[in-house]
């Protein structure tokens, strides 16, 4: 009895031990201490990427424990999954405007644009992680708030495979380029057909960040260098950004990243190869650096190589955002100040570049470390293939090409006038933050209207659309019929610049290239022939002008002179029959807005 009773108590003091074990081993499950390192997945497998789910889920358990971190699903995707907003903030003030009102800058690190180019979606959860857990590093959060999305195609994401990167090394699994419409979202940020972009222009609104990092991995030629780097196309910034980006900023960076063991080069945007020279690369409002221009902020891709390993990849990539951050607290008021100022110039500017063409009769040299490109055979075809010998690095000085300038300059109207029939605008205009009043009654108004004259269209679908390009227009005065509702855009606002790069049609990236306003382009009603004879030939009696120009065309034109149709067309559209809105660009520009009600 007695050795049972011991026996009993010796289960019961064990059992007690491990219920107490147990019990520690869910609470640290549940809660682990802000002391202890979370780990990410790369962390764990160096050529592994955090699966969408895994991201989220890391921030959110970061946020548990760090009242510093605020995750917040803010707008939709097309994959069904919201967008994420994440915000590092010292002082846990989740408010864009009052961060801006202490003088805050603001950081947006976007993720994920194409899902096989990860690096910046491990980089960036370590990166937060750290900036969390060590002090030392807070200190250069004073002047600057951090935001995050973590993940944003999502639907790319979510499609993981081993295959779509045929050249690239690791990591062992990733994202598909395109997203869950099969669309590549870097080329979406105008034309918003993503649920995505639509977001991300809500939110870059929200926040209209001083700096921009979307970070992406490269393909094309091979070099020694781990980074390279697309900064905004200075030519198109404001001066004052444009300054301070190219005579101090990125010499910083440049610099910084060489000290961290990551020597950068600019992106590697060749002809052929780069022994020729590599030029900037003009990022267009449909790109994320491009879009993020016509806000006046100061932006960067960081284009890591395919080739490079994956480790070194995602290293890279947080060695170039802890940097940005070192350098944007050392600059803080530099930033805020050329920020302001540039915001007042393009404010009150009276014109604006529309298009720009790269000058290849001016560039810099730069010391490129390269790979010997040469020739042999190829297995497959026989003929002549390149590649880059590995075994013959050089290291040499080549031109940089990057100098873009205008090729359409515009002057700005006092305002634009958007009929409201064009919702799919106003609801983009919208999203980026633009002002905008209503007529409040039916008006006949004084405009300047373009008429489109000639354009190229894609012979083939790009992203969705036939793009147009190539657009020329004639300006003409009018009284046009505006009605109540109809909405007026004065151009004295901080977007100036998206305002005018959209609704100019010339512009590469305007509504108008990108088919919102494909109506204008066909004619709605026609002639019949044999009757129209006699009108025609009843107005060419009338109009002695009108049958003069009829006989000079037959003249220059032989081929018009034998065609008997053409020849009523041109009777039929210089008649009052013809419409007046066929080619006619329904965005009106009011030289003033006096006596206009609304």
């Amino acid at each position: 009895m007695h050795s049972f009773c011991r026996r009993i108590i010796l289960f019961l003091i064990v059992l007690t031990l491990l219920i107490s074990c147990n019990n520690s081993i869910k609470r640290n499950e549940k809660t682990s201490s802000p002391n202890t390192p979370k780990m990410t997945p790369f962390e764990k497998n160096e050529n592994r990427t955090a699966t969408y789910y895994e991201v989220i889920d890391f921030y959110e358990s970061l946020a548990n424990d760090y009242p510093q971190l605020k995750v917040t699903a803010f707008g939709k995707t097309d994959s069904g999954h919201p967008l994420h907003e994440i915000i590092l903030s010292t002082e846990k003030d989740w408010d864009a405007r009052s961060n801006k009102s202490k003088g805050k800058n603001v950081l947006l690190i976007n993720n994920a644009i194409h899902p096989g180019e990860p690096c910046g979606v491990d980089a960036t959860m370590m990166l937060v992680r750290d900036y969390l857990e060590k002090k030392e590093l807070q200190e250069y959060l004073k002047n600057t708030v951090i935001v995050v999305i973590p993940f944003y195609n999502i639907g790319g994401g979510l499609n993981r495979n081993s295959m779509t990167r045929a050249n690239q090394d690791g990591p062992e699994s990733y994202g598909f380029r395109g997203n869950a419409k099969n669309l590549d979202l870097n080329r979406d940020f105008i034309k918003c057909d993503s649920k995505n972009a639509e977001s991300f222009n809500i939110l870059f609104s929200k926040w209209k960040p001083n700096v921009f990092i979307d970070n992406h991995t490269s393909n094309g030629a091979d070099y020694q260098y781990t980074m390279t780097l697309i900064a905004t196309q200075h030519n198109k910034l404001d001066p004052s950004i444009a300054g301070y980006m190219n005579d101090n900023l990125l010499p910083k960076l440049y610099s910084d990243m060489e000290s961290e063991g990551w020597e950068m080069t600019p992106y590697v945007y060749a002809r052929e190869t780069p022994d020729d020279g590599i030029a900037g690369f003009l990022d267009l409002p449909r790109y994320s650096s491009g879009y993020a221009a016509l806000n006046n902020t100061i932006s960067f891709m960081p284009e890591t190589h395919m080739l490079k390993p994956f480790k070194d990849r995602v290293l890279s990539t947080y060695a170039f955002m802890y940097v940005m951050i070192k350098n944007m607290h050392k600059d803080a008021k530099t930033i805020k100040t050329v920020f302001d100022k540039a915001i007042y110039n393009v404010k009150t500017k009276k014109e604006f570049d529309i298009n720009w063409k790269l000058n290849r009769e001016k560039s810099t040299t730069i010391s490129f470390k390269g790979y010997e490109a040469k020739y042999k055979p190829s297995e497959v075809s026989g003929l002549d293939r390149l590649y880059y010998d590995r075994n013959a690095p050089y290291e040499k000085d080549i031109p940089l090409f990057n100098t873009y300038e205008p090729t359409v300059t515009i002057e700005k109207p006092a305002a634009y006038i958007i009929p409201q029939a064009y919702h799919e605008i106003i609801e983009r205009l919208r999203w980026n933050g633009v002002t905008m009043h209503r007529l409040d009654k039916d008006q006949v108004l004084n405009v300047d209207m373009y008429l489109i004259k000639d354009y190229d269209t894609r012979e083939s679908a790009y992203e969705g659309h036939y793009l147009h390009s190539n657009v020329t227009v004639e300006l003409q005065n009018k009284k046009w019929q505006y009605f109540e509702g109809d909405y007026i855009v004065k151009v004295d606002q901080a977007s100036n610049e998206y305002i005018v790069q959209t609704l100019e049609p010339q512009g590469p990236d305007s509504f108008f290239a990108w088919n919102f306003f494909d109506g204008i382009l066909m004619q709605k009603e026609y002639f019949s022939s044999y009757v129209f004879e006699d009108l025609a030939a009843q107005y060419l009696k009338e109009d002695p002008k009108l049958k003069k120009q009829l006989e000079a065309k037959r003249k220059e034109d032989p081929e018009f002179a034998k065609n008997a149709y053409a020849q009523l067309k041109f009777v039929y559209e210089n008649s009052g029959h013809y419409e007046p809105t066929h080619n006619l660009y329904p965005v009106g520009r009011l030289r003033s807005i006096n006596g206009i009600a609304y």
